[in-house]
């Protein structure tokens, strides 16, 4: 017995949105930290550039104002430089801070100790320079441009600007931190899309789920709704023909084990009964009693031949189609037809057509059919078979002048084991009808019946007119009409032997008879294309 555990919380919905919102986080977190790496370059690379402008604008006033003393030129300079707004400047004389940046200018370099006093170890002869200056109240970008005149009674001067580093790389990390919860509200929105999206995709699968453990041995009616058309709609649909299989396969099953139990029954009661009253000190009495018993297993011999073939009629390979000429096999029909009863036989019309079906099974419903008229017809009346192809339909048809069948059951002859009252005092179990349905059926067509009592029946096997590819035959295609051939040989054999078997039930005496007056009639039948047979 199957080991039902609980289900487990992990659903596949979870896995796959798991996976989905760990992929997008991870390429989130790449690309945030990919372009903050980028802006973090630029930041610097802007202010490098800005401070070496600076650098280059306080010589270009230097130079202008070269007649001007060291404070004139750094007074000069510090009035026409305004650095940007997280930057300032300073000039210094001598070590000492002299020229301050305008009162608008938010940096304020002066108020940081620490980096005044290191902008009074400039040298005066030092050559411009950038670097990077840690304090205890900023990290600052600093550009130093020493004052160099050519009067030596001159004191030195010092141009400084500086940017604050960590106020840019703050407003990087404000943006950075935008940018985090921007991703962040994207992710959850990207989970609850793909939470609802899943749920849907995965709506035919909950159903596949729920409905496979709702199916057991009584419920296999139970099918999957398949609501789209991509690759999970065609799992529902693999699904549904899996059921359709099982369904069938176990109502063979079912039906089969119902009818052998039926059946059998009473021929098993029957030999039971005879033993047990048999006499055995009797030598007739045991002849009688073997006879009996005997034809008894011979029934149920038939009646089991009968009830498999009504087991594997579902199963696919129970027709196996092949080039048929219908003309020259409703010819073949006739001639074993003319053994199963002293009946003027004929046919009214013949298909000139070769299609792809199963002669062998065809052959059997049509005896079947003939046979029944046989059953159910006056000696001496007329038998009529004819086949004709219209609007891509192949029909076979047995028309008598029997006793007829009652309208209303006509609907339930083709019934497993269903029984007219004319058949009272016949042989035969009820599935021969049953037989040709199953045949029809197989092939993908079907049968009917109309009848009047007291005049006749009429039943007609209809399927599907499948013509064979034109063109000439390849050497495989001659092999197979060899085949073909040699099996119709070994089936008018197997056929007439099946006749006697299946169709005694309704009957037909005499094995000999039948294969003597078949095999007789072979020639004759070549010359009663136009007209009938007695």
């Amino acid at each position: 017995m199957t080991d039902r555990r609980p289900r487990r919380a992990r659903t596949v919905r979870a896995k796959v949105v798991a996976v989905a919102l760990a992929t997008t986080a991870l390429g989130l977190l790449g690309a945030g930290l990919t372009t903050y790496a980028i802006q973090r370059q630029d930041v610097d690379d802007r202010i490098e550039g800005e401070l070496t402008r600076a650098a280059q604008q306080f010589r270009r006033i230097a130079q202008a104002n070269a007649d001007l003393p060291v404070d004139g030129i750094l007074r000069a300079a510090m009035q026409q430089t305004l650095p940007d707004p997280t930057a300032g400047s300073i000039a210094l004389v001598d070590g000492t801070p002299a020229w301050y940046a305008p009162t608008t200018v938010t940096v304020r370099l002066e108020d940081d100790p620490q980096l005044v006093a290191l902008l009074r170890q400039v040298p005066a002869g030092d050559q411009a320079r950038l670097r990077t200056v840690t304090t205890d109240l900023a990290q600052y970008r600093v550009v130093t441009v020493p004052l160099v005149v050519d009067d030596p009674g001159q004191p030195a001067g010092v141009f400084a600007a500086a940017t604050v580093r960590d106020l840019e790389i703050t407003r990087l990390n404000e943006t950075w931190l935008t940018y985090t919860y921007v991703a962040a509200g994207a992710l959850a929105a990207t989970g609850v899309l793909a939470w609802l999206l899943l749920g849907r995709v995965l709506r035919p699968l909950r159903a596949l789920r729920d409905s496979a453990a709702r199916v057991d041995e009584g419920t296999l009616d139970e099918r999957v709704p398949v609501t789209t058309d991509d690759d999970v709609g065609e799992v529902g649909h693999t699904v549904n023909a899996m059921l359709d299989r099982l369904q069938a396969s176990m109502s063979a099953q079912r039906r089969l084990l119902d009818d052998v139990g039926h059946e059998l029954r009473t021929p098993l009661t029957v030999i039971g009964g005879h033993l047990e009253l048999m006499d055995v000190d009797d030598p007739a009495d045991v002849r009688a009693t073997r006879e009996l018993a005997l034809d008894e297993v011979d029934r149920m011999r038939l009646l089991v031949d009968d009830l498999l073939v009504l087991a594997v009629a579902d199963r696919e390979g129970f027709v196996r189609p092949v080039p048929t000429h219908v003309g020259v096999l409703t010819d073949e029909v006739l001639d074993k037809a003319t053994g199963l009863g002293p009946r003027t036989w004929r046919v009214d019309k013949r298909a000139d057509a070769e299609l792809l079906v199963d002669p062998r099974r065809l052959t059997q419903a049509w005896l079947q059919l003939a046979n029944n008229a046989v059953k159910f017809s006056a000696d001496g009346t007329t038998i009529t078979l004819g086949s004709a192809v219209a609007d891509g339909t192949l029909r076979l048809w047995v028309r008598d002048e029997g006793v007829g069948i009652a309208p209303e059951r006509q609907a339930r002859i083709f019934e497993r084991f269903e029984r007219t009252p004319q058949s009272a005092g016949t042989e035969g179990a009820g599935l021969g009808l049953a037989i040709v349905a199953a045949i029809a059926s197989a092939h993908g067509g079907d049968v009917g019946v109309s009848s009047e009592p007291g005049i006749g029946s009429t039943f007609v096997v209809t399927v599907p007119a499948v013509p064979v590819a034109s063109g000439g035959p390849s050497d495989d295609e001659q092999v197979d009409d060899e085949h073909v051939d040699d099996a119709r040989v070994d089936d008018a054999r197997v056929d007439d032997e099946q006749v006697d078997d299946e169709v005694a039930v309704d009957g037909v005496a005499g094995d000999d008879r039948v294969d003597d007056e078949a095999a007789g009639d072979e020639r004759a039948g070549r010359r009663r294309r136009d007209g009938g047979a007695t």
